[in-house]
Formats: C-alpha cells, sequence, structure tokens
C-alpha cells in the first residue's frame, strides 16, 4: 500500500485539465484502481444533465468516497485504502482543486464520508477496521485529527442472510466489524452508524462542543434480519424516519426515529422484483428532495428499483429498471431532482435517466459516459 506521505504528495498534483467556465455546474467523480485513476471532474449541461470534459483531477489511489460541502466550496474525498486516508480541497468558481491538507480516515479502507449539517465536523466509516471517525473543519475547510474514533466490537453476524430470496448466495463479510455509513440526522443532534459484519445500527448522542459520539440508549439495534448486512440509509426530509437498506437480503427497512434519538424498527420490504430468484446484492439508495420517490441500487440483477413514499413510510413499487450497466455501487440526484445517475462499477460507465416530475418514473437517456470503476458521484451547487 502506498505511504501516508506518497499519498499526500500525489494528491497534491493538480494535473492538467479541459477549459473552464465560471460558474459552471461540475459533477465530481470517485474511482476505483485499477480502471479507475483517481478523482474525476465533469462539467454538467443544465438543460439536458450531459456530463461533459472529464478530467482526471487528483490520482489519489481508490478515491473512491466523496463529500461536498453545502456550497460547493470544499471537497472532502477518501483514499480507500489499508491506511486510509482523508483529503480536503478548496474548489474555486472554475472547478479548479487548491488541496488543503490531509488527515488519517482513524481506520483502515474508509468507505463513507458525510459532514454533519451545520459542517463543522466531518464523519468517516471505516469498513476493513470497523470504526468511525470524527473530525473537526476549521474555517478555511481543512481537517483537524480526528477528534473521536469509535471501534466497534462484538460477534460476527449470521453468514448467510436468513431474508434473502430463495437461490440466494449473498454472503459478504460477516467474519468482524465492518463499519459502513455514518451519518447524522438532519438536526443534527444524533449520529447513527451501520456495520454490515455486525448485523448492527449504532446509534450515537453527538456532543457538539468536544467533536465526540456519546453511545445513545441503547447502544445499537440490530439489523432487520439475520445476515442481512445493514449498508446505507437515507432520512426523510422532516427527519423523523430513515429507510435503510441491507446489502446481502436485499431488502429496504423503514425505522421512526424517537424522541431520544433511537430508532424503532418498522416495516421491510423487498427492495427486488416480485419474482426474482438467486443472488443480487443492494447497493446505494437516494430520495428525492420531496421525499415522496426513493431509488435503490441492485448489483447483479443491474436494477434500479423505484417506489413511491406514501403516508408513515409505506412504499408502493413502481417500476424496475434495468441501469443499461454492470454492478451499480451508487445513485446520484442533481439537485434539481431531473437527472438519476448511475455508477456501473464493472462495465466501467456512468449512465443517466432524466426523472418525471409527476411520477418520478424513470426514462434512460440513452447515453452512456465512460469512466473507470466509478464508485460514487456529487454535484456542485447551481450557480
Amino acid at each position: 500500500m502506498p505511504s501516508s506521505r506518497s499519498l499526500l504528495v500525489v494528491a497534491m498534483a493538480i494535473l492538467v485539465s479541459a477549459p473552464l467556465t465560471a460558474g459552471a455546474q461540475y459533477a465530481w467523480v470517485g474511482t476505483y484502481n485499477p480502471n479507475g485513476e483517481g478523482l474525476y471532474r465533469f462539467q454538467i449541461d443544465a438543460a439536458t444533465g450531459a456530463l461533459s470534459q472529464k478530467t482526471l483531477v487528483s490520482s489519489l489511489p481508490n478515491a473512491a468516497q466523496l463529500t461536498l460541502s453545502a456550497d460547493g466550496s470544499i471537497l472532502y474525498v477518501a483514499s480507500e485504502v489499508e491506511q486510509g486516508v482523508i483529503q480536503a480541497y478548496q474548489v474555486n468558481d472554475k472547478g479548479e482543486l487548491t488541496p488543503l491538507n490531509q488527515v488519517s480516515s482513524g481506520g483502515a479502507g474508509p468507505v463513507y464520508l458525510s459532514l454533519m449539517p451545520n459542517g463543522r465536523h466531518l464523519l468517516a466509516a471505516n469498513y476493513v477496521s470497523g470504526s468511525v471517525a470524527v473530525f473537526p473543519v476549521r474555517q478555511d475547510g481543512s481537517l483537524g485529527e480526528a477528534s473521536d474514533v469509535k471501534q466497534d466490537q462484538g460477534p460476527a453476524g449470521a453468514a448467510k442472510p436468513a431474508a434473502a430470496v430463495e437461490g440466494s448466495f449473498a454472503i459478504s463479510d460477516h467474519d468482524g466489524p465492518h463499519a459502513h455509513m455514518v451519518a447524522s440526522d438532519p438536526g443534527g443532534n444524533y449520529v447513527f452508524s451501520t456495520d454490515l459484519g455486525l448485523d448492527r445500527i449504532y446509534q450515537y448522542r453527538f456532543d457538539e462542543a468536544s467533536g465526540t459520539l456519546q453511545p445513545n440508549d441503547p447502544p445499537f439495534i440490530d439489523a432487520s434480519s439475520a445476515g442481512a448486512g445493514p449498508r446505507h440509509f437515507v432520512f426523510t426530509p422532516q427527519g423523523d424516519a430513515l429507510w435503510l437498506i441491507n446489502e446481502e437480503a436485499s431488502t429496504l427497512t423503514h425505522y421512526q426515529l424517537n424522541d431520544n434519538g433511537t430508532l424503532k424498527e418498522g416495516k421491510t420490504v423487498s427492495a427486488l422484483p416480485a419474482h426474482y430468484k438467486g443472488t443480487s446484492f443492494a447497493a446505494g439508495l437516494v430520495l428525492s428532495q420531496d421525499g415522496k420517490q426513493l431509488y435503490v441500487a441492485n448489483r447483479l440483477l443491474n436494477s434500479v428499483a423505484h417506489f413511491s413514499v406514501g403516508a408513515n413510510g409505506t412504499l408502493t413499487h413502481q417500476e424496475d429498471v434495468w441501469t443499461r450497466g454492470d454492478y451499480p455501487r451508487t445513485l446520484t440526484l442533481d439537485p434539481s431532482g431531473k437527472h438519476l445517475y448511475v455508477m456501473n462499477q464493472r462495465s466501467d460507465n456512468i449512465t443517466y435517466f432524466n426523472v418525471s416530475a409527476a411520477d418520478g418514473k424513470l426514462t434512460f437517456t440513452d447515453t452512456w459516459t465512460p469512466v473507470g470503476g466509478p464508485s460514487q458521484m456529487v454535484i456542485s451547487p447551481a450557480q
């Protein structure tokens, strides 16, 4: 593995870029080596959603996890390597990056970054080591060293997912702690992290003054079914509930947020077509800004499952749409909600769909954007 010093040198290099347009909207795409060479920048056509001017802007190894400040001026990139690092960049109005600093991710293999709602702390989940960490964000957007690191501990979850469909061999990493996501509720009072390997969802109260995570009571809850493999979650716009995707079981579980910041498990539904049999791994999910449409990526099946959201979080299946690519890892909705982008990791491309304003249904744009091993996309706010 590259050393932290060599990663810093690589990350500091500003690569030759295509002509830039001041005030344009940009998409940042993190990738996996070797097909992906690092971090890419694209310009977005505001009218059509098309991606253009592909430019490699950093060769940070396995620069697969990203998050962007609310105003788009600071970009954070995690290098998913054994000794994980997080790089902070300043972004100007032409999409040019200026490196700020780099810190240890507080563990091995960082797979998720998120900012607290007020932007004053960054959260990281380290999959390989099974830890989550908190980092203070300085006034200039650079990062302080971790103010807190929590190491998940406990018995491994069930090897076989009890709720998986018939014929499924979706078995992955139930051999110890593997933190997969960490994020706060919209109010910034509570933090939750999923551990796929332990089949747990950890619950914390967040102490803003010290930048630390205080275990709630109880400190964690079990996944909705044995071996489910909790992965990612999205909160409702109101912050009163969330939906969580279980990777191995390929199920969606609804949770209510109690007044004390703990979760109450609700209904679980399949993320797969009604008659599907065999193996599939659920991956990313996104919720429309109005909270009425939910989209889920299914790997191996290579589909986007679309649900409409009703009262009390009830989901109604609308459609299953072929991604036109292989192994969709994450989904991204643009800020306007008009376009849905799919990161097809194994087919080395990004596909995108127009989103109906009337019912949220997806229409393929007949466009493939080549990029090696895409993992995640974040989009700057419209100017």
